[in-house]
């Protein structure tokens, strides 16, 4: 269900921005460079209000999360790579989750999953999507979002036990 432009006013985004800009940040945070997480949030946040009439009502954030997924793959396509030589000594205010990217087993085992597979895993674990949430950021079905997650688990076990 798409909900009209009537309701989905300045009023309605203010308050989407308000709830979920943050999250979306915090998603690019995890996936993208630190220096490009802002700006990918706000083409979020951007496309979100140029197309706020396919926003469905009650699903914001899954269908902000889709769109992330969408404006990342983009902006990986437009990226060259840049070594780094040595990673920074030091962290400060750094988000647990990424401590446990850091870890060399824990990146060798997601790298050996699809990349759907890691897209899964990581909407579940670091998003905290699920069930109907989760289908409509992948979207697909209840069911096909369960048996994603299901099957990615699977994956993840078996490249664990590979590292």
């Amino acid at each position: 269900m798409t909900a009209d432009t009537a309701t989905h006013d300045d009023h309605w985004f203010d308050a989407v921005f308000r709830a979920h800009a943050a999250a979306v940040q915090r998603y690019f945070l995890r996936r993208a460079a630190p220096g490009d997480a802002e700006d990918l949030a706000a083409e979020v946040l951007t496309i979100a209000w140029r197309r706020r009439e396919d926003v469905p009502d009650g699903a914001e954030l899954p269908w902000l999360y889709r769109t992330a997924g969408f404006v990342l793959a983009n902006h990986r396509r437009k990226m060259s790579a840049v070594p780094m030589a040595e990673p920074p000594e030091t962290v400060d205010d750094e988000d647990p989750v990424d401590a446990v990217v850091a870890d060399d087993q824990v990146r060798r085992a997601l790298a050996g999953l699809s990349a759907r597979d890691r897209e899964v895993l990581l909407l579940h674990a670091w998003e905290g999507l699920g069930g109907e949430e989760l289908a409509a950021a992948l979207g697909i079905s209840r069911g096909g979002a369960d048996a994603a997650l299901s099957r990615a688990r699977s994956r993840l076990a078996a490249a664990w036990a590979q590292v």
